[in-house]
């Protein structure tokens, strides 16, 4: 079958079928080639995005260090445990203080008189009804169907008039031999302006004392009171984060009128958990680029990229801005990564000694930040960044992290010419110049499609003309042979 046309050689014995297929995977070759070729490129393009994405997982990772801001990652420490908790932000200040906790927030709460069976109806005749003001807002919950008035059916009328702002709820106060059910309803808000006022009930079975601190006001609603660093702080909340600059403080108990001492410090397990998560980054785009630039005489180049430029400027680019410090650079003991225990080896991987990290840090954390940020900017124009008019600082002062951030972001976002216009990332270039390529090879393979059917098509319409011609002759012959014997015999 050739074609869509059915012949097997029948007058010329031949295996027409065979021969044309194999004519037409010769001719095919080509093509193959060409899909071979848009093949890679497509691999290209998918290992280009894959390295894109790890460089830009490194200069996320960068920018976590480039200004002091956000190298330095605070932490508290606090002389006493259980009474607070605590967060810190990237703009805490470091320092020293003392608090001291004198009073919890707390929310209204009121119960009403027990009774014996929450499911029995309370109220002796329709639009009885329970009244209280609620943050400048008074409610009354009439129980207007005395036959739907049980203490069950009053929580759930509560909850619903209020909108959830009073919580009411009924506890079973007594035994389950001899229970006890009481209403109890809470202010959802804690503080003195939260308090629940004016309650008062006029369904028969339902009774309050609605005396302020009577017995059946539970908890009066009140403020949270602390003393930090000597001055007096009222919150309506146990919340007290906006006291300290990035300081979140939650007091959970009393400090029975003692002072305690917390303090805002750089936290370096933190710091250091950060630095060696920017290390992992490095390596591993060090690592995709010795893969694909890998060779040798048996297995051949080691991947599809194998002498790519742009793998040669990204490792140049990563390599140079953390190694490629002066000598005047990296005098006085922190001046280079491999002085911070960081150091290259003959892969160009970094391997770290945390010890030596660790040593560093203590000694100075300042000077160890210093190798890393840029203490004072970069935008020196005062244009925004991105801007046609933004250009970068170049003092001496420019960390390490912040130095390839800024080479990164020119690497895979392209960068402004001086004429303001901005150009394209490299990886940007090299994938569209793949992408074109991929789309002429299409052309070409199209192309050729086209050929190849014709040629199979004029092969078949020859083979069909052999073999009709092939029939003709073999039938002549045999006329021939026919009227020969006949001859012979007369």
């Amino acid at each position: 079958m050739v074609g869509g046309i059915s012949f097997g050689g029948l007058a010329s014995g031949l295996d027409t079928g065979a021969i044309i297929d194999a004519l037409l995977r010769v001719e095919r070759l080509p093509i193959t080639q060409l899909e071979q070729k848009k093949a890679g490129d497509q691999q290209k393009i998918s290992l280009l995005g894959t390295l894109e994405g790890y460089l830009r997982d490194l200069k996320s990772a960068a920018k976590g260090l480039a200004t002091a801001k956000d190298f330095l990652t605070n932490g508290v420490t606090a002389e006493l445990e259980g009474f607070a908790t605590f967060s810190v932000s990237a703009n805490a200040i470091a320092g020293s203080h003392t608090i001291e906790i004198n009073a919890l927030a707390a929310s209204d709460r009121w119960a009403f008189d027990a009774v014996g069976d929450p499911t029995t109806n309370l109220a002796t005749a329709n639009g009885q009804k329970v009244q209280f003001t609620y943050d400048g807002t008074t409610y009354d919950v009439v129980m207007a169907d005395q036959n739907a008035s049980s203490l069950d059916e009053i929580a759930v009328a509560i909850n619903s008039a209020t909108a959830g702002k009073v919580n009411a709820s009924v506890v079973n106060t007594g035994t389950t031999a001899s229970p006890s059910y009481q209403l109890v309803i809470a202010g959802k808000d804690t503080g003195t302006a939260y308090g629940i006022t004016g309650l008062t009930s006029t369904i028969t079975g339902l009774t309050i004392d609605n005396t302020i601190g009577g017995p059946s006001h539970l908890t009066a609603a009140a403020d949270a009171v602390a003393i930090i660093d000597g001055l007096t702080v009222t919150r309506n909340t146990n919340d007290f984060s906006d006291v300290l600059p990035g300081v979140s403080i939650t007091v959970t108990a009393l400090t029975a009128g003692t002072p305690v001492g917390f303090t805002v410090a750089p936290d370096k397990e933190a710091i250091r958990d950060k630095v060696l998560a920017f290390v992992d980054s490095y390596n591993q785009v060090i690592d995709f680029i010795q893969e694909q630039n890998s060779y040798d005489e048996e297995n051949g180049a080691g991947g599809l990229l194998f002498g790519e430029d742009l793998l040669r400027s990204v490792q140049s680019t990563v390599r140079g801005t953390l190694f490629g410090q002066s000598p005047a650079q990296v005098q006085g003991g922190f001046g280079s990564m491999s002085q911070l225990g960081m150091a290259p080896d003959r892969n160009g991987r970094i391997v770290v000694d945390q010890t030596k990290m660790d040593e560093k840090m203590d000694e100075d954390l300042g000077l160890f930040m210093e190798l890393f940020v840029d203490s004072d900017g970069f935008d020196n124009a005062g244009a925004a960044k991105g801007s046609p008019g933004y250009y970068v600082d170049t003092t001496a002062d420019s960390g390490i992290a912040d130095d390839l951030d800024r080479a990164l972001d020119r690497l895979l976002n392209g960068a402004f010419t001086l004429g303001g216009v901005k150009t394209a990332g490299r990886f940007k270039i090299r994938k569209d110049a793949l992408s074109e390529r991929i789309g002429r090879y299409d052309d070409q393979i199209e192309a050729r499609e086209f050929r190849l059917q014709r040629f199979e098509q004029n092969l078949v319409a020859r083979f069909a003309a052999l073999e009709s011609l092939m029939a003709q002759l073999t039938s002549q012959q045999g006329f021939l042979a026919t009227a020969m014997t006949s001859n012979g015999q007369s």
